[in-house]
């Protein structure tokens, strides 16, 4: 069952905070990745580099946990539970987009064209699930 974001929550994903992305192992154990994020409408999207484990994990069980913490307030935070897809496109233009939300004009470059980082993938979360403070 998808869940809608408030006012707030989507205000905290479009600012540049801090997340943490929780995917599942497979042996069950969780991973965790510090992310970038962005949004499109309720959903969350996440550029990574292709064949990451975050990527194989989600390929395998797109069940995912999203952790956003207000980077001026962290006690201002959402808590985020959905499923989540790999997509091809735009992966390179939404890690561009994320790299200058988060280090401004220019940002990242560097970090984007190094040979690992340059093919990239949108990871798609619908949310089923919104916690935190910042729910209201």
């Amino acid at each position: 069952m998808a869940a809608s974001l408030n006012d707030a929550v989507r205000k905290l994903l479009d600012e540049p905070n801090y997340a943490v992305l929780g995917t599942v192992n497979p042996d069950g154990s969780p991973q965790t990745s510090l992310v970038w994020i962005g949004r499109d409408g309720d959903d969350v999207v996440i550029s990574t580099a292709a064949g990451r484990r975050k990527e194989r994990n989600i390929q395998r069980d797109p069940r995912v946990s999203l952790s956003v913490w207000d980077r001026a307030d962290p006690e201002r935070y959402a808590e985020i539970r959905g499923q989540a897809a790999i997509h091809p496109d735009p992966g390179r233009e939404l890690a561009v987009e994320l790299a200058e939300k988060y280090e401004g004009p220019g940002g990242g470059q560097q970090f984007l064209d190094l040979p690992a980082e340059v093919v990239r993938v949108t990871i798609r979360i619908a949310p089923q699930h919104v916690a935190g403070n910042a729910v209201g």
